[in-house]
């Protein structure tokens, strides 16, 4: 794909200007990634480059679809396990995906379970 399409592609441009207002914060990320049978999450830090925690609808904890309960318990466990590295506040990186259902119910589960964003 050339440059120029690529970006031209509304879902490239919508996740560029979501990340680049996070980065701007310089705090850590929660990026969020959904596919159509899974849920993916993690905790990244932009300055060092690594990722720090994650959490999937993968996980032997969770091991459920794509739904919006397991979205909300992959919520938890990111949290639960971002306490325990010692993470207790991060920036919400949505990327191209709208606020909306599956998301939506991983932010709520994390906010849930303590995670501050």
């Amino acid at each position: 794909m050339s440059v120029k399409l690529y970006e031209k592609n509304p879902a490239v441009r919508r996740a560029t200007r979501v990340r680049s207002r996070l980065k701007a914060s310089g705090r850590l990320r929660l990026s969020v990634f959904r596919s159509a049978r899974h849920i993916y999450a993690q905790v990244i830090d932009d300055a060092a480059g690594t990722t720090l925690v994650t959490a999937s609808s993968l996980d032997a904890d969770i091991k459920g679809n794509g739904n919006c309960a397991t979205a909300a318990k992959v919520g938890k466990l990111l949290a639960e396990r971002a306490k325990k590295a010692g993470i207790e506040e991060v920036a919400f990186d949505r990327g191209s995906f709208p606020y909306h259902g599956r998301v939506q119910a991983l932010a709520e589960g994390a906010r849930e379970a303590g995670l501050k964003f």
